[in-house]
């Protein structure tokens, strides 16, 4: 059973009088360093001078330097860039500047956990990975709420690192929510093999295949994009709310016995072999190296796969769709 720390597991303590370092201030560095200051905590935010969020951070009150000097005056440091900004970051900027003794905290473990990372032994390494987008970490902790996190200890040189990763993911508020503890390696492959075979890869092919077999059939393109695509987010939401057997019991008896029945025969155990093939690529680091050498290149193939969903007819009925529903 995985163990899950709440708001009485953890305890800001260890973040008093320490000064923590947000670095980047995008849809997670914003959101965190908001909630941590409004935690009682003392933070400064570390970003490249004249980036466009250099006089967004002053704006909201925050003390702004450049990265190299907010690790240097930072006890904690929160790395918050995109996963492949941050070797040339650390390289450049956090690792000649580090403090034995320093925290260093990850919300995702894909460059650590890769290689890509490799930190000194004489500080504590943690990740605190929220399970939510940026907006909505700010906006629960406003409404007195949090969203669930994973955390994780990689390096335990102080013999505090778990709670120091408590006290992180209590700042944020995600304790009130629960916190989930794992590693960086499960936290890292779930997380990618999760969306390529399920949250974007796979859902997103799914709703493209069944969106084209209906309009090849020759029913009306925008009746399609309703069935597979708009009331997908219908089906999604009682899942998320009330789980499989609950959306179950939520629709009609002809859309529980057509489900139950014909689901399988399309999803079947070869898509699953597929599936555990994506995730051994995954696992084995194959996945990431490929990534990593793309986006080296400039990510040529990703813009190619961006404009072909782009230009995919779903996208085109969906445009003139979603105008009616949500306007221009």
């Amino acid at each position: 059973m995985a163990r899950i720390y709440t708001d009485r597991d953890a305890s800001l303590e260890p973040l008093t009088r320490k000064t923590i370092a947000v670095i980047g201030y995008g849809n997670q560095g914003r959101a965190q360093a908001l909630n941590l200051r409004d935690s009682g905590l003392g933070v400064v935010v570390g970003l490249r001078r004249g980036g466009k969020s250099w006089e967004l951070a002053k704006s909201e009150g925050f003390e702004v330097y450049e990265v190299g000097e907010a690790v240097a005056r930072a006890d904690v440091i929160m790395v918050l860039v995109p996963d492949m900004e941050q070797p040339r970051v650390w390289r450049e900027q956090i690792a000649p500047n580090l403090k034995e003794g320093a925290v260093v905290d990850f919300a995702h473990g894909f460059c650590v956990h890769y290689g890509l990372i490799k930190p000194p032994d004489n500080v504590d390494v943690v990740m605190v990975a929220p399970k939510a987008p940026g907006r909505a970490v700010r906006e629960e902790f406003l409404a007195g709420r949090g969203v669930p996190a994973l955390i994780a200890v990689h390096q335990d040189y102080s013999g505090r690192a778990l709670q120091y990763a408590l006290a992180i993911a209590k700042g944020i508020g995600a304790t009130r929510a629960g916190v989930i503890e794992t590693t960086f390696a499960e936290e890292t492959e779930t997380d990618l093999i999760g969306e390529q075979i399920v949250l974007v890869g796979g859902l997103m092919e799914l709703i493209k295949r069944g969106f084209e077999v209906l309009v090849e059939m020759g029913y009306q393109p925008e009746v399609a994009y309703f069935e597979v695509l708009n009331e997908a987010k219908l089906i999604m939401d009682l899942i998320w709310r009330h789980g499989i057997y609950g959306m179950l019991l939520g629709v009609s008896d002809t859309a529980k016995y057509g489900g139950l029945t014909v689901g399988p025969r399309v999803i079947d155990d070869e898509v699953k072999q597929k599936m555990r093939a994506a995730a051994l690529r995954v696992k084995s680091g194959e996945f990431a190296r490929e990534w990593v050498d793309e986006h080296s290149k400039g990510a040529p193939n990703l813009r190619k796969l961006l404009e072909s969903a782009r230009s995919h007819p779903l996208e085109q009925v969906g445009e003139r769709v979603r105008k009616l529903i949500f306007g221009a």
